[in-house]
């Protein structure tokens, strides 16, 4: 058996790296024409790590990555709303982790090439399109200043390449436009000095203002300082999607007055804004769920299927996840527990879809972030304590209805490593 991947990006990777283990043979077609270590932050939630830990990247991530140990919420004044630790200390049986997202993406591209061999990921090529030509599928790859179509045949096609994912348009070129939320984004990487206890992860304010922060390089923090990741978002007046330009650079002076006065005592927001040494714009989006994600030998993975807002930090979690089903599935249709390679993409398809388009509805609905938007709207001019304005059991229930939908409670986590034992 032998996959094709179009897209050498968490998910792409990720499932090459799956297969191999399982021993199936594939192949990377990414449209850049050399993989860096661009763009800012991610979170791995422990479902996540817990793959990533199958397949022993463990210790490699442990050396770059904070382990993330708490998660705060607070109100636009920095009053807390909502804190609970997280990874290890919160019972889980592996940690979470805040890493760089392109360092996080080298360390996959090298595990594939040592693992798969060098020629496991060819760059420069971009699927234009693809189609199944009776036990294969057979894709159309356009080279970088070449006329004409690279056709490449597999056993299957698996379109992991992101939001503007060529496969994607292929199967709806209609009626699948981007939703924009109506606000935006501008994130950055700012080195300073620890907040808090050097690994916390907060979000600050409500739906229409909201600041983000986690600290993402592990070799800094043993040094004694910070470089962390931050994220501000605003809701725009006029609410129409940019045309272009979805990840350009733009000058902190278009929204920090909005944040000026945001210095509490343990942080100071202007000044993590002021210390960025390039801020990028993007418009906060995602697409509707798809009613099907398969045909024939062709399917998608990733954001290509699933692009959901940047809430709850989880889509990598579910790009990593998908990766781990789509290549059980296809190991059971090579040992012929599954009748076709047809059969174990409409598995993969009926296992994944559900769960993850129920992701992306929870998300439009701020998923566990929620819960600053209640404070905001039951105490927009702050409390004397939290818990005047949300009982307790209404702040928990938030954060546990979302950790159970995305799959990460720890006692599911638990349970499915006891099964794989």
């Amino acid at each position: 058996m032998h996959i094709a991947i179009a897209g050498a990006g968490i998910g792409g990777l990720t499932l090459a790296l799956m297969l191999h283990q399982r021993g199936i043979d594939c192949r990377i077609y990414e449209s850049v024409q050399e993989l860096r270590p661009l763009g800012v932050g991610i979170n791995l939630l422990p479902h996540a790590v817990d793959e990533l830990e199958q397949l022993d990247l463990a210790h490699a991530l442990r050396g770059m990555a904070i382990e993330t140990a708490a998660l705060h919420y607070y109100n636009k004044h920095g009053q807390p709303i909502w804190q609970e630790p997280r990874g290890l200390a919160a019972g889980y049986p592996v940690p979470q982790y805040s890493v760089h997202r392109g360092e996080f993406q080298m360390l996959l591209a090298e595990a594939v090439r040592q693992r798969l061999g060098p020629q496991a990921i060819v760059t420069g090529v971009a699927l234009e399109g693809a189609r199944n030509d009776g036990d294969q599928a057979v894709a159309g790859l356009r080279r970088r200043n070449e006329p004409g179509l690279l056709e490449v045949r597999a056993d299957a096609l698996v379109g992991a390449d992101g939001i503007h994912s060529a496969l994607r348009r292929q199967f709806y070129p209609s009626g699948d436009e981007p939703r924009f939320s109506g606000r935006m984004l501008w994130r950055a990487v700012t080195e300073a000095p620890p907040y808090l206890d050097g690994r916390t992860m907060f979000m600050a304010g409500h739906q229409d203002q909201k600041f983000v922060c986690y600290p993402i390089s592990e070799p800094l923090r043993r040094e004694g300082r910070s470089r962390i990741n931050w994220i501000a978002e605003l809701a725009v007046p006029d609410g129409k999607l940019p045309a272009t330009d979805w990840n350009r650079l733009v000058d902190g002076s278009v929204f920090a007055a909005r944040f000026a006065d945001w210095r509490w005592d343990w942080i100071d927001i202007p000044a993590i804004i002021d210390g960025a040494h390039a801020i990028y714009e993007f418009p906060l989006v995602d697409r509707d769920p798809l009613p099907r994600w398969t045909r024939g030998r062709l399917t998608l993975l990733g954001d290509a299927a699933h692009p959901m807002y940047p809430i709850g930090s989880n889509g990598s979690a579910q790009a990593i996840l998908d990766a781990r089903c789509l290549a059980d599935c296809l190991a059971q249709s090579q040992a012929g527990a599954l009748r076709s390679i047809e059969t174990a993409l409409l598995e993969y398809e009926a296992l994944r879809l559900p769960p993850t388009a129920g992701i992306v509805l929870r998300n439009r609905l701020n998923g566990p972030e929620q819960v600053m938007q209640m404070a905001e709207e039951r105490a927009p001019q702050g409390f004397a304590h939290v818990h005047d304005v949300i009982p307790q059991e209404e702040l928990q229930a938030v954060s546990l209805r979302y950790k159970r939908l995305a799959g990460f409670d720890p006692a599911a986590l638990r349970a499915r490593r006891g099964e794989r034992a």
